[in-house]
């Protein structure tokens, strides 16, 4: 038996993501600029002044272009809970009856920004199928970090009574490109559901806001505990997007 490589596996240029996520800090304990160009990792300002380090992350397909990144289930108990703050409060600001969460890592912030919000419950969408689940009751669903065809997005039916003709705040980790949720506000919608109002820990770049609309054109309200650009590869690093250097 061939012992396992534990060294992790990333793209050449960018750090394994072991030890990111695991704390908030102060700009006094930033080992970084704040300013670009950025080398291996990205700081990202919470609402309350501290900073979230993001490892960055290649993107295979686009050598020249790299993201931030944010996994849910890898980072502290205690920034998951910092972050679901946040997003609590932020939302706070818009009606709704049922908090819903998106899967996967979109289900690490959901039940924590149901109960900030003083609901008992929240309705978890999935990709698992059950048995006793319909086909209507099914979205394809494809993201930048998860990509390839035939994954759906299910609701069980079950939870029906609890969406029907009711406003609901959808929570997931991160808006980037816009379509993962779009599939999730499909869904909703064949389930009687109107969308109030999106949460996420990350909202990264701008892709994401030309598609998230409702039927008359208005935009679904989309809030986060943070912001990060997309980065592009320069001479001297990774910049933003568009940005002047």
């Amino acid at each position: 038996m061939h012992p396992i490589d534990l060294t992790g596996q990333h793209l050449p240029g960018f750090d394994a993501t072991t030890d990111y996520w695991q704390t908030t800090v102060t700009e006094a304990e930033l080992a970084q600029s704040l300013l670009p160009p950025y080398a291996r990792s990205y700081p990202a300002l919470l609402p309350d002044g501290r900073y979230l380090l993001l490892p960055l992350r290649g993107m295979p397909s686009s050598p020249d272009r790299c993201v931030a990144s944010l996994i849910a289930n890898q980072a502290s108990i205690d920034v998951v809970e910092q972050l679901a703050l946040h997003m609590a409060d932020a939302a706070s600001a818009h009606a709704f009856d049922v908090v819903v969460g998106l899967p996967t890592l979109g289900l690490a912030f959901a039940p924590l920004v149901a109960k900030q919000l003083g609901h008992s419950r929240y309705v978890p969408l999935g990709y698992s199928r059950k048995y006793w689940y319909r086909d209507e009751l099914a979205e394809p669903v494809s993201s930048i970090t998860t990509p390839g065809k035939g994954k759906l997005l299910y609701v069980d039916p079950n939870q029906l009574p609890l969406l029907t003709g009711k406003r609901v705040l959808v929570v997931d980790d991160a808006v980037s490109s816009g379509t993962t949720m779009v599939s999730g506000i499909k869904l909703l919608e064949r389930c009687g559901a109107e969308v109030a109002a999106i949460a996420v820990a990350m909202r990264q770049g701008v892709q994401w806001q030309q598609k998230l609309m409702r039927a008359d054109g208005s935009a679904i309200p989309v809030v986060a505990a943070y912001d990060c650009p997309r980065m592009e590869k320069r001479a001297d690093g990774w910049w933003p997007e568009g940005a002047v250097s």
